[in-house]
């Protein structure tokens, strides 16, 4: 294929897509190109060899071209201004400063054991509690975001402290917030120890706030869930998520710009809007991964966070030893099929930036899935959704 395009235009946009053969003439299949370069597309000539395959050749012409409002084929977090990539550089450069980090919470010895801790906020996730008038849920997330870190270590939360900041102090909005913590405490099983509220001029815009959190919680040394015992053939049960949870944001904002719809808007092909699907609270796992941990045969335990299957499952696995995800093993919520399709989001992406309905993993011995599995169908819904294997990462099959 023969391109020629202006100097400002991207050579992906200059491609048509998928010619194909009538006959004795060549018809370019337009589909999915640029609707703002098709018009400048002015001489499009394509034709069969005796073999059937197609040359086509496309002369662009153009000196300037606005492409930053034009949608790109493909949306990535990248792209909404989160770079993943970035993070896990920065984690790996505090790591040389302060050995022992990079887990999802932080031991300290205390005699027979190890507090855990765990910090975190809800991201842009706040941006739909404004946006929606919602705020009696955003402390669940809040809370859930930091102990449902430190159960990955086996460790039974203590105490959560909060922080909430905001321009002009509206009481009854923040009696709102601290609620959701409150509740969030008490589906964890901790207390809520105390927290610190900062009114800061000009900083937040107006009826906006931030939030960030941490919990404390207590595992003995002798029981503690680090990963170091897995084997080849242990399996990976998936506990199932809410939703988006509080990561992702950032890209589900930009989806919804570029889809036209509004968070009142219906969920396509659902009962229920766009802001009540975005805005289900975290699910917190405490009590249930608690509960799996004492029946033991529990090896490593992964939040499923930002950077989703991809990055959070290797972090559990000694070197040498990778995952395979078991693609179609657990049901995907419509919130995501529609993120993707509106996004026009590739699986891989998908896979590294959301939860995908996974909120957890759990890596058991093969004995301990099959009582997981059996004892879920009578309680609580879990799917044997992957196996470890040897190597590195996560694939999908």
């Amino acid at each position: 294929m023969n391109t020629s395009c202006g100097a400002n235009l991207e050579l992906s946009r200059c491609i048509a897509l998928s010619p194909v053969c009538r006959s004795k003439s060549c018809v370019p299949n337009f589909q999915g190109f640029s609707k703002k370069l098709l018009p400048l597309c002015k001489d499009i000539h394509a034709r069969c060899n005796k073999e059937g395959s197609v040359r086509l050749s496309v002369t662009c012409s153009a000196s300037k071209v606005d492409t930053a409002a034009d949608e790109p084929s493909s949306l990535t977090y990248k792209d909404a201004g989160v770079d993943i990539d970035a993070g896990s550089e920065l984690v790996k450069r505090i790591a040389k400063m302060a050995p022992g980090i990079g887990g999802f919470g932080g031991l300290f010895p205390l005699g027979d054991s190890y507090l855990v801790a765990g910090t975190d906020g809800v991201g842009t996730k706040l941006k739909l509690a404004f946006e929606t008038g919602i705020h009696d849920t955003i402390g669940i997330d809040l809370v859930a975001m930091s102990v449902n870190d430190i159960v990955t270590s086996g460790a039974k939360p203590l105490f959560f402290l909060d922080y909430f900041a905001t321009s002009r102090l509206d009481v009854d909005l923040a009696e709102k917030v601290i609620k959701g913590i409150v509740d969030g405490c008490q589906q964890s099983d901790c207390a809520l120890l105390g927290g610190e509220t900062a009114e800061m001029p000009d900083f937040y815009a107006e009826g906006e706030y931030d939030l960030s959190g941490f919990a404390v919680g207590i595992v003995k040394k002798d029981s503690v869930i680090d990963g170091k015992n897995i084997n080849v053939g242990d399996v990976l049960i998936g506990l199932p998520s809410s939703g988006v949870h509080s990561n992702g944001f950032s890209l589900v904002r930009r989806v919804l710009k570029q889809s036209g719809l509004s968070l009142k808007d219906q969920l396509p092909g659902e009962t229920i809007t766009l802001g009540e699907a975005l805005i289900a609270p975290t699910v917190i796992y405490v009590k249930q991964v608690l509960d799996i941990i004492n029946k033991g045969g529990v090896k490593g335990i992964a939040h499923i966070t930002g950077g989703g299957f991809t990055d959070n499952i290797p972090r559990v696995f000694p070197k040498g030893l990778g995952a395979i995800i078991y693609e179609g093993s657990w049901e995907i919520p419509p919130v995501f099929k529609w993120i993707q399709e509106a996004g026009r989001i590739e699986d891989a992406e998908m896979m590294r930036t959301f939860n995908m309905g996974i909120g957890m993993v759990l890596v058991v011995s093969p004995e301990a899935a099959n009582r997981i599995l059996g004892e879920g169908q009578k309680t609580s819904i879990a799917y044997r959704i992957g196996e470890v294997v040897k190597g590195d990462g996560v694939s999908y099959s």
